[in-house]
């Protein structure tokens, strides 16, 4: 019974190694179904400045497959020919780009331009009081300092700015960003250990300064 194990092994491990060899072959011979896959890399940015456009969605059309742009708006995926490519980001147009499919080597690169896309609202009136005469009689009644400097230190005063900071949220803008760096620094570090700056001389060199001209110090 144990030798018919050790066969029945064997010839499993046979049959898997001839399957690899045959999926190998079939990526390297033209017209094969695995010959269509390409790797598909490229730039998204802006159309008035070329700036790179952050964290943008870069999906195949009706699938799940795609991924997303890094801070520099660079992007790098596994696609087939004559697949549709949608990129989508916040507060540009989408856009879409058909992959050829006479393309003659398995990489292919594209700078995709977004064009900005602006909405106009319509003209909102924010009035204080219900009445013009309540607002004329509060606006009377304001004690405004007359010294613009002692206006200004009031509202430069450091306790108070740093109360505000402190209890200050994210706006959406600001959440978005934080929230697509952070999946996309997983997507990045993905299967590997992330960089640790414990063992980082630059960074050591950095402190060092940094404690030698006294930033450290307590500030009164």
């Amino acid at each position: 019974m144990l030798k018919k194990l050790y066969l029945f092994m064997a010839l499993f491990t046979l049959t898997g190694s001839a399957v690899s060899a045959q999926q190998r072959l079939a990526w390297q011979e033209p017209g094969a179904k695995g010959y269509d896959l390409i790797q598909f890399s490229g730039v998204v940015v802006e159309g008035e400045n070329l700036h790179p456009v952050p964290y943008t969605s870069v999906i195949v059309k009706n699938t799940h497959r795609g991924t997303i742009s890094d801070y520099y708006g660079y992007f790098s995926f596994v696609a087939k020919k004559s697949d549709t490519i949608e990129f989508s980001a916040i507060g540009f147009s989408s856009a879409q780009y058909i992959i050829p499919d006479t393309l003659s080597s398995n990489t292919y690169s594209l700078i995709q331009v977004l064009r900005k896309d602006t909405i106009y609202l319509k003209v909102t009136e924010v009035y204080p009081w219900p009445s013009k005469e309540q607002f004329k009689q509060a606006f009377l009644n304001l004690n405004l300092p007359d010294n613009d400097l002692a206006r200004a230190s009031k509202n430069m005063d450091r306790s108070d700015l740093k109360d505000k900071m402190v209890g200050m949220a994210m706006d959406a803008s600001l959440n978005y960003k934080f929230s697509s760096q952070e999946y996309q620094s997983k997507l990045y570090y993905a299967g590997q250990y992330p960089p640790n700056n414990l063992l980082n001389p630059i960074a050591w060199a950095k402190f060092i300064q940094a404690w030698k001209n006294g930033d450290f110090k307590k500030k009164d």
